[in-house]
């Protein structure tokens, strides 16, 4: 599925009323969730993010505002980036990628998001201290879900 598609499709349902749709073709199957209309007039738009079957990310964003809070300048908060299940370790029986306090570099993981029997690493765009999880493991996450601050 190109990229043009997937724009033109991602247009199609935020003109609509339709909330979600998914397209099977082939062996990839695109799920689009639209978000839900309060996190829409927060003003805390997240950037569109579509995962394909090969776990290829393909970001839809044509600008790279900072969509964080301007409040805040020296704080980074990490959205989710699909729909899922949010899990703070690869495994039940594994530490957490991060707690509390850990420094991370950009591209460290931070927690995992599992979306069709597939954990998703979620990574920090930025380099700094976890100060703060906001999501309980095992948690459904919609698109959007501040997941993390770092600073």
């Amino acid at each position: 599925m190109d990229l043009r598609k997937l724009k033109k499709l991602i247009d199609l349902v935020e003109e609509s009323g339709i909330t979600e749709l998914e397209i099977t073709e082939g062996e990839e199957k695109v799920r689009i969730v639209k978000q839900p209309q309060s996190a829409a007039q927060s003003g805390h738009a997240a950037p569109a993010t579509v995962r394909r079957a090969r776990s290829e990310t393909i970001d839809l964003d044509e600008d790279d505002e900072d969509h964080d809070d301007p409040e805040f300048p020296d704080e980074k908060t990490i959205k989710a980036s699909l729909v899922g299940t949010f899990y703070r370790s690869e495994t039940p029986s594994m530490a957490p990628f991060v707690e509390v306090g850990s420094h991370v570099k950009a591209g460290d993981t931070l927690c995992g998001i599992e979306a069709m029997k597939q954990l998703y690493a979620i990574k920090a765009e930025c380099a700094g201290t976890v100060k703060a999880i906001l999501i309980e493991n095992g948690q459904a996450v919609e698109f959007g879900t501040p997941l993390l601050i770092i600073a």
